[in-house]
Order: structure tokens, then sequence, then C-alpha cells
């Protein structure tokens, strides 16, 4: 009916004809045709059903079927009876009809429509008969319903959406399924007489035993409704779906989700366990809406650019100028980057708080300079290895990073003693101190390091000309945690147990590369050692005493590295290994005394133990390829 009043209806027969040769498509009606029933079922009650109490009659007989006492009508499963009267009044109000805007005020009630039905042919006589044919009956969840297939109305050329279910290939969009679940749904038995609607309570009662899934009538929303509905402009009324079209319609949504789908805090996540190349050079090439992402500012702040050889000076302004919220940059075997480029950087970024940049021989006191001047809440400062850099970078930074927690300066040759003691002068906070063969570093910056920093935990001077002299007054050092005195020239047991003695929160002790280490040494270092868990004695004068002693005076220490030791037999590995309770790593690295055939034994009598060696190692080595699925190639073993 809703056919009739739409200005389409003139291609009505020429639609009619090429549904029946195209293949049916998806439908927002289940009934897949003109939605003459859509407008019964979800029609609301208006016009004469304000008078059914004097109007309408009916009569219904024993097989559940309604009939109208006028024109003998049967609708199946509708308990809807029209009247004389009814059908007059009905005949009045058409004959009025003059204007399109009077059509568009015409909207008939389910009752008014199965009068409709009734005298169609009477009312509609200005229509061709050919245009009419018979009528199409549908069954669908229990409701039989007689269709006549609507023709248009001369004169009517007004859109009446709320009647017209809009098809696909219409210019408006189709209307959202309703999110219902499958086959869940009871026989509606009450409330649809109050729709026009009644269901035989024997027939429902067979469609629920047999498992059919009854669905409940969504009501055709008014305009008022539809305006407030997100897809309202041009959405159809029409609500009743077919069983299938919530599935289908799931499935096609599983079908288009895709990653994009997640929240962006859960995609930024995701992102950010890649490398900066990586967002730069693959991620931001996905889509826009990943670009955007892989501009986060959480990105920016902390940036790692250490190995490109793309990255120079002119990147690095663009990224300051940009991004003026960095904290961290690692800028480490970047040659292209000079002091121009890091100054630059400095002055745009004040709250950088870690800067790293190892192996830049370019780099000189500038760059350092500008960082000390401009960044004053750098925390961690990471210079190893270059040449250029001298003591006036090291007292800029005393003058302004009173912050400063963590500096590396391994191989920095041209530091000297001054710039130390400028350094641990204005850095108090100092947490982290690591020198590397710093040959102008001597006893008087390890003095200075230890009455000015207190709150130092971490303390390296490998291959610095220090001495013992020096190194005694790291005793006054009560947090000490890490020490390294790798490679002292002149390191004698006496301070080495005094610092042992002293500093009761040592965990990690490294003397390798030290032949003044002893026995005794290593004897007094497993009984006061109280919090030691790490040993390191490469190529020290140790022998199997050593090792036996650290099996029965310690109780702490885990790894001990006693590679290199020429001395060490399979007496000692034995015994540690038997007598230790909290041994988990025992280095014997190039200890010819120690037989392979001993350590193979070790190995499966004590499994929590790894031992090292030149045969253990590569045996794990290639497990470990094993498992991640290298296989050798037969071919060439042949």
């Amino acid at each position: 009916m809703g056919h009739l009043l739409s200005k389409n209806g003139h291609r009505l027969k020429k639609r009619t004809h090429k549904l029946h040769h195209r293949k049916k498509k998806k439908r927002n009606c289940f009934l897949r045709l003109p939605c003459m029933l859509c407008f019964i079922v979800h029609g609301s009650s208006t016009g004469l059903e304000d008078d059914s109490d004097n109007h309408l009659e009916a009569g219904l007989d024993g097989s559940g079927r309604t009939r109208n006492s006028i024109s003998g009508i049967g609708v199946p499963g509708l308990g809807i009876g029209i009247g004389a009267s009814a059908v007059s009044k009905l005949a009045e109000r058409y004959a009025t009809l003059a204007s399109p805007e009077d059509c568009s005020k015409f909207p008939l009630s389910p009752r008014e429509l199965a009068a409709w039905e009734g005298q169609g042919r009477s009312l509609l006589s200005a229509v061709p008969t050919k245009l009419i044919p018979q009528p199409v009956l549908f069954r669908k969840a229990g409701v039989s319903v007689t269709v006549p297939i609507p023709v248009p109305v001369p004169g009517c050329t007004n859109d009446y959406t709320e009647m017209v279910c809009k098809r696909k290939c219409s210019e408006v969009q189709r209307c959202t399924p309703c999110k219902q679940p499958r086959c869940t749904f009871a026989a509606p038995d009450v409330g649809l007489e109050d729709r026009g609607v009644g269901v035989s309570g024997g027939e429902a009662t067979s469609h629920s035993e047999s498992g059919h899934c009854h669905l409940p009538l969504c009501p055709l929303p008014s305009s008022s409704l539809r305006a407030d509905l997100p897809h309202s402009s041009g959405s159809s009324p029409c609500c009743f779906h077919h069983p299938n079209d919530d599935c289908q319609g799931r499935s096609a949504d599983s079908d288009h989700l895709s990653i994009n789908h997640l929240p962006s805090s859960i995609l930024l996540k995701v992102l950010s366990h890649l490398t900066v190349k990586e967002r730069c050079l693959c991620a931001s090439l996905v889509c826009k809406y990943w670009r955007d992402l892989c501009l986060d500012f959480q990105f920016w702040k902390q940036i790692d650019l250490s190995g490109l050889q793309q990255v120079n000076d002119d990147l690095l302004v663009k990224i300051a100028s940009r991004r003026q919220n960095i904290t961290e940059i690692n800028i480490s075997d970047c040659r292209g980057v000079h002091d121009h480029g890091v100054s630059s950087l400095a002055s745009h970024c004040p709250s950088l708080q870690k800067y790293t940049a190892y192996r830049c021989k370019q780099l000189g006191d500038a760059s350092l300079s500008a960082l000390g001047t401009h960044c004053p809440l750098l925390v961690k400062v990471h210079v190893g290895n270059q040449d250029k850099l001298t003591d006036e970078a090291l007292k800029k930074l005393g003058e302004h990073c009173s912050e400063l927690k963590d500096i590396h300066l391994g191989q920095c040759y041209s530091i000297t003693d001054e710039g130390m003691v400028a350094l641990s002068k204005g850095c108090r906070k100092l947490q982290r101190l690591y020198l590397q063969e710093n040959k102008l570093v001597t006893d008087r910056s390890v003095r200075a390091v230890a009455e000015n920093c207190p709150e130092l935990q971490f303390v390296g001077f490998m291959g610095c000309p220090v001495t013992s002299q020096g190194v005694i007054h790291l005793t006054a050092l009560r947090n000490l945690n890490v020490l390294d005195l790798r490679h002292i020239s002149e390191l004698n047991n006496e301070t080495v147990m005094e610092v042992v003695r002293k500093c009761r929160n040592l965990s990690s002790l490294n003397l390798c590369l030290n032949w003044s280490i002893d026995d005794r040494c290593v004897e007094i270092i497993a009984k006061e050692g109280r919090s030691l868990k790490e040993l390191y004695l490469v190529s020290c004068k140790i022998t199997d005493h050593a090792l036996i002693a650290i099996g029965q005076y310690s109780s702490t220490i885990e790894t001990v590295d006693a590679g290199w030791c020429k001395d060490i037999t399979d007496q000692g590995a034995t015994q540690i290994a038997q007598s230790s309770k909290s041994l988990r790593y025992l280095g014997l690295m190039r200890c010819d005394k120690v037989n392979e055939e001993t350590v193979e034994r070790l190995v499966v009598q004590y499994p929590h133990i790894v031992f090292s060696t030149v045969m253990q190692d590569c045996k794990r080595t290639l497990e470990r390829a094993y498992q991640m699925g290298w296989s050798p190639n037969t071919s060439n073993t042949s």
C-alpha cells in the first residue's frame, strides 16, 4: 500500500519484471518484495481505529482464520473485520483527495488496510486492470497475510517515506539491523492485538515446540523518533528483519573488522614496541590514521636515532623545532651530527633529561656545553669515546645540572682531574659514575667523587691510573652497590678487603685483570661480603683454594667467573659446585686444567648451575639455534 502513495509507482511493472530475472539480493525487508506487509505489521493504529467499537466487527472461524463479515476476504492470523460503514467512510475519505498534499495525509491503519484490500478494485477503478495482478500470499514466522502488489495512484506524486521501504538501489541509506540475538524470542502471545495483529495460541505453540524462532515485531518509528536516530536522514523505517539478517550483518561486520577498529590507546601501545626507524619508514606509510598515530607526542618524547647514518644536523633542527617536549634522545654512532645540531636541539628542548652519544668523535665541548646551559633537568649523560671532549664541558655540567645522576665518560681521553673535581662539586646527587681508560684521571678525582657525591651506587674506574691510595676513599660510600676495578695496576689485597668490609651493600665486585688478587683476598671477600652476589676474577692469580673458600664461606654469591685462571683444576670446580648452595653460574673459560669430562659430569649432577666453557657455550648456542628453527645444511656437510 505504501507504494500506492509513491511517485515511483509508474516504474513498478518494469521493476517487477527485472526482479524475476535478477538474482535475489539482500533487502532491508525480510519479505524481499514491496513492503505492503511491512506497512500492515508495523503500522500504528490511526483513523478508523478510534471508532472500532462502533464500526468494526469480527468473525472468527474454527480454523483460526478471521473472515471479513462484508467482503468475505480471509486474512489468516489477523483478527480484523471491517464493517460496511467503515468501508463507506474509507471510500469517502479517498474520494476527497485532490492534491499530493492530501495524499500524504492519507495513512492507513491495519484495519483500514484490510478494508482497502477488500474493496481495492472498486476504489481503484481508474487504474487499468492489467496493472493489478493476483494477490501474493506470504507466510513468515507464523503470520499469513494476503497482500496485493501495489499500483500507483494517479495524481499522488509525493514521497511518503514512512510507508515506503527504500531499496538498496535508492539514494537513501539502509536501516541498521536490530542488534538482537538469534532464535531467542518467545512466541508473542500478548500485546499484539494492540498493534492490530493477532496470532493464534495453537499456531504459536506449534512453532515454539518445533524449534522455530519467533521474531519480535519492531514498531514503525515515527518521524519524531527517526529524527533522533543517528542515521535518521533518509533511513528506512522498516526494522522487521529476517532471522538471518543479524547473522549476515555480524558476519559482514566481522569481515570488515581490522586493527584500526581497536582504540587508539591500544594501537599506540602496539606501535610503542617499534623503533623510530620502523615507525617512520614502515608503520607511518600504512595509512593516514597510522601516520597520525606515529606522530603522537609520546613517541617523540624518547627518540632513539642510534646507528642511523641518515641523521644529520638539519634533521635534529627539524625535530627540535616541532617536538619541544623531548625528554630523551640517543644519537650514538650518528656520524652526520655535529655540535650545531646538538646545540640547536638543546636550545629548543629545555626539558631534555637523558642524552646519549657514544662514539660520536666529531662532537666537542660546544654540544655538551649547550646541553648543560639549556637543559638544567639533565639526569643522564653518556658520551663515551669522544676524543674532543675536555674539562670545559664538565664545568658547564657542574654549574647548571645539579640534578645529574648518571654520567658515562669512558675513553674521553682529554678529561683530567680538574673537570672531574668541578663535576663532583656541582653534581652532588650523582649515583652512577663510569670512567674507562681515562689516562688523565688519577686518585685526586677518586677522592673528590667519594667526598662530594655520597649517594654514589655505581663506580667504575676501569683502566684508569688510580691506585690503592685513591680507591681506599671509596669506603666512605655507604650506598655503594657496584664497584668496577678492572685492570687497576696498583691495587693491593688490603685495599680491596677494606672496601668489602666497609661497603656493606656491595652486591657486585669486578676484579678482573688484577694479578695482585690472590686466594687470601678472595677468602676475605667470601667471608665479609654479606650482600655480595657477583664476583668476577678473570685472569687473577687464584687457585682451587679460592673457589673452595667461596663454596664454604659465602651463602649469597650466585655468579663466579674464574676464566683464564690457569691454576684452576677439576678439584676446585667440583668442590665449589658441591658445597655452595647459592651458586648459579661458574665461569671456567680457558681453564685448561679442567677436563671437559668433569664439566659434563657436573652439568648432569648440578643442573641448576650454568658451567661456562668453550664446549658448553657452543652447545648452548647450537641448542638456541635449533629452537629458533635453524637446521644444518646436509648438502654442505656431505
